[in-house]
């Protein structure tokens, strides 16, 4: 029984591990208002909050100069000299936007280089009211610089406080500074705060163009209390499409920097539940975490010290420790690893512990193990989603009781693990069972190495096991409390993407999250390969699974505090003289059954027009009434002629309050040249090619203009003799609600507009031509 008690208290010291990992990742205390002057108030920077995010404040509308001149105001009440920059901007995607950026500048007793601190202050269009994305971003700078000044500190660098405008239409505040603003070419270096949901550990990912040693180094030395980071993460996100206002900044200015952002409660991105009361208080008290050591350290660092053209590998531990070493260490580490396993695996088969026909007797378990989980969680995921619908309803693809089905998924992974292996516990040298899941472990980390060097540090669990492999070579029973202390590597490093990658990327990579824990699992058989009731450990997470399925089947519905996304739209069709419903809904509810009935008729493709982070298309279509829709005003005008080309002006203005124009052109069109209001667009890269969103196309969409203050729309282009000019019109207004001739029912309590696609819209359908 005794023999018994150490092996029982791994288990407890790997379940604190992996708490642990979680539980120490961000600050637990909410500093009060009435906290010391010089130190950093979340509280008072959610009341920032508070005032920001009362409605959609999205460019254009009365809410965004409300928010401006908030921001505004506390600047000015810090003793700040604040100013607003704006002009039209047109990006390389063809979107077109007059941004009002926020600034100030704090100066320095150096020569003018500058530190950026920098955020948006827009809502996405248009129901988001913006609380974490990015309304905790203005509320931590405001309060951070607010403590920062009160000590009124003597400092080298200038700092530059920047929010920015529109960057969810396109980064064009950010981009507005970079080319039309005198401070960007101070600038050295950046800090960006952001949100993509409305909780959890802030995460710090770099942006530069050269390497990223001089941005670790540095990092370090500010020692931020609750560092969240690694550079698997880092060179995934270079390869994912998801910019920020840093990304412009580094590609337009090449100003390096960090983002700052927090994902958990990713349903909550862009929609209408981005409310105060949703925000994590401790993931705002993790920014202000950040924000105020760094502030302190960049003052008076050399920023030009932040370049640097060696690239390192990072990770935290929790604690706060940041591991971190060269890329030239990769192949090294990787080959000792290599030469240790062979030298292992000949010193074992030497000592006769190791039995060539047990190693191949375990590869049954691990093969069992990995690609059962992996398949059947993929295929329950499928089930699940044919069983419950209006889960297909969440664009993110993250439901509001996904972290249940994240845990039952895991339990149903260590599941299948531990009943694998324990039907061969009759294997008489346990380290026969470690020699496959090893040597696999070492052949991804060769993979990683080649093909994604910043997960390179994968290797580092690889040899803590290889020491655990050593010990269960020269001990029969091996101390289990032992065991599990080198394991720490493993569970600190892989744990935190079992949770973190189905939040960010979607429950649909659910199985990458049953792999990886049936890898750390592997990576732990030197503690549980010696257990003797892994069977009734696998009854606990068959258990474990079951009740987390069912608490997740009963909070599956749709509430008030987690509401239905649905959509709703008018199009009139003036070519056609037709006026219709459209949605982007799968499933009826009592609110959209109103207007496409119980059984919705499928919407054609001709109308799949509009841009969508999701790719989302109409799904439904039905006759609506017609009403009274005034028209934009349209004027054509041939402005020259050459034996090869044609000019044109064309001018547009809405005769009502439309929030966006769009227009599409045949792809095969490509334009000699392309003006819109006096702005040409810079080239795209797409894989090894450039294009232009107007010279050299990629699809029909020429241009989106967000529009505010009912600007005219301008555009001069030349395109060859035998080209017509012909544009589709899209005006779209998002008044559908609050326009009185539809009579529009409010949605129910238990509903919210559908993010990221256009929604709740009234929109004009034309096709213009100059004749």
């Amino acid at each position: 029984m005794l023999k018994n008690i150490p092996r029982f208290f791994s288990f407890i010291f790997i379940a604190v591990a992996i708490w642990f990992s979680f539980y120490s990742s961000q600050p637990k205390t909410i500093e009060a208002e009435d906290a010391l002057e010089n130190t950093f108030s979340t509280q008072s920077a959610f009341k920032h909050v508070e005032a920001i995010a009362q409605k959609p404040h999205y460019v254009g509308t009365a809410s965004h100069s409300r928010v401006r001149n908030y921001i505004v105001s506390r600047l000015q009440e810090m003793g700040l000299q604040a100013q607003t920059h704006e002009d039209y901007t047109l990006n390389k995607h063809g979107v077109l936007v007059r941004p009002q950026n926020i600034m100030a500048r704090i100066e320095g007793n150096g020569n003018g280089e500058a530190l950026v601190i920098m955020t948006h202050y827009d809502s996405n269009p248009h129901s988001s009211l913006g609380a974490s994305d990015a309304g905790s971003g203005v509320g931590t700078i405001l309060e951070g610089i607010r403590a920062f000044l009160t000590e009124n500190p003597s400092h080298k660098n200038d700092i530059i406080i920047l929010f920015t405008d529109a960057e969810e239409l396109g980064l064009n505040g950010a981009e507005l500074f970079i080319k039309d603003h005198p401070w960007a070419k101070d600038a050295k270096l950046a800090l960006n705060f952001e949100a993509r949901g409305s909780g959890g550990d802030s995460f710090m990912f770099l942006e530069t163009n050269t390497g990223n040693a001089g941005l670790i180094k540095a990092f370090k030395e500010a020692n931020p209390k609750f560092p969240v980071t690694n550079s698997l993460v880092y060179s995934v996100y270079k390869m994912l499409p998801n910019d920020t206002d840093l990304t412009v900044l580094r590609e337009q200015g090449n100003i390096p920097g960090y983002n700052f952002a927090f994902i958990d409660d990713h349903f909550d991105y862009h929609t209408a539940t981005d409310t105060p009361k949703n925000l994590d208080k401790e993931s705002l008290a993790h920014q202000g975490s950040y924000l105020m050591p760094l502030l302190q350290y960049f003052k008076d660092a050399n920023l030009n010290e932040v370049k640097s053209q060696k690239e390192v590998l990072f990770f935290n531990l929790p604690g706060g420790e940041i591991i971190s070493y060269p890329f030239s260490w990769i192949f090294p580490m990787l080959i000792l690893a290599f030469i240790l396993f062979f030298g292992l695996l000949a010193y074992g088969v030497s000592q006769n512990k190791l039995d060539f026909k047990e190693i191949a007797k375990s590869s049954i378990p691990f093969i069992v193990s990995l690609v059962f989980s992996g398949l059947l969680v993929f295929l329950f995921w499928k089930l699940l989603l044919y069983s419950y619908p209006e889960y297909s309803e969440m664009e993110h693809g993250f439901t509001y009781n996904g972290y249940y089905y994240i845990a039952a998924f895991v339990s149903l992974s260590l599941l299948i693990a531990f009943f694998s292996y324990f039907r061969f516990r009759h294997i008489e040298n346990k380290a026969n069972l470690f020699v496959i899941p090893l040597f696999f472990w070492l052949l991804l980390c060769t993979l990683l190495a080649f093909f994604l060097k910043g997960a390179a540090y994968f290797i580092i669990p690889g040899l803590f096991a290889l020491l655990q492999f050593f010990i269960m070579l020269r001990q029969e029973s091996p101390n289990s409390l032992l065991m599990a202390f080198l394991s720490l590597p493993a569970i600190f490093i892989l744990a935190p993407f079992i949770k973190m990658f189905p939040v960010a990327l979607g429950l649909k990579i659910l199985f990458v999250s049953a792999l990886l824990s049936v890898l750390l699992f592997q990576l732990l058989l030197p503690v549980f390969t010696y257990f003797k009731s892994n069977k009734k450990i696998a009854v606990f997470f068959f258990l474990l699974f079951n009740i987390l399925l069912i608490t997740a089947h009963f909070k599956a519905d749709f509430t008030k505090e987690h509401p239905k996304p649905n959509s709703l739209v008018y199009l009139f069709d003036a070519d056609k003289d037709k006026t219709n419903w459209y949605s982007y809904d799968k499933m009826p509810d009592e609110w959209t059954a109103l207007y496409f009935g119980k059984e919705p008729l499928i919407a054609p493709s001709e109308n799949n027009t509009f841009s969508s982070k999701y790719k989302s298309n109409f799904t439904w279509r039905n006759s609506a009434p017609k009403i009274k829709l005034k028209s934009p005003g349209i004027i054509w005008k041939q402005t020259d002629s050459t034996p090869a080309f044609n000019s044109y002006s064309l001018k547009i203005a809405t005769n009502r309050n439309a929030g966006r124009i769009e227009l599409f052109a045949d792809r095969e069109t490509d334009f000699e040249s392309f003006k819109v209001n006096g702005l040409e667009a810079d080239s795209v890269a797409l894989g090894n090619n450039k294009f232009h969103i107007h010279t050299r196309r990629w699809h029909n969409r020429i241009l989106t203009y967000h529009v505010s203050g009912r600007d005219t729309l301008q555009l001069e282009f030349s395109l060859k003799k035998d080209k017509k000019p012909q544009f589709t019109l899209y005006e779209s207004s998002y008044d559908l609600i609050e326009n009185e001739a539809l009579n529009v029912k409010p949605r129910p309590e238990t509903m919210i507009p559908r993010p990221f696609v256009l929604n709740d819209a009234v929109i004009f359908k034309k096709t213009i031509s100059p004749e």
